[in-house]
């Protein structure tokens, strides 16, 4: 049984090889993709759903695109509750200053 007062463990080395990301050749590479599958099915349906931009700005644009009804509806709620909660509010405060 060996005593070591003042051994101290190596620390661990950590090592991962870096990664290089090429948006030129990433773009080159849907394009490519992109026209082959052109090539291959003629149906403009198809096409034109190939052709959706990338998620960059998708969730800024969505409300945009989005139903106008929907977003309509959700803020003629937001106003109802708020004008419900200061009725409320302005009944029980005459109510305590009675």
């Amino acid at each position: 049984m060996g005593m070591k007062f003042l051994h101290l463990p190596k620390t661990r080395q950590f090592n991962i090889g870096t990664r290089f990301y090429d948006p030129q050749k990433e773009a080159m590479k849907e394009r490519e993709e992109r026209i082959k599958r052109e090539l291959e099915q003629n149906n403009e349906e198809e096409i034109s759903s190939i052709y959706k931009s990338g998620i960059k700005g998708q969730f800024r644009n969505s409300g945009k695109l989005m139903n106008s009804k929907t977003v309509s509806d959700a803020r003629r709620k937001s106003n109802m509750r708020l004008f419900y909660i200061v009725i409320l509010l302005s009944v029980l405060f005459y109510l305590l200053l009675k």
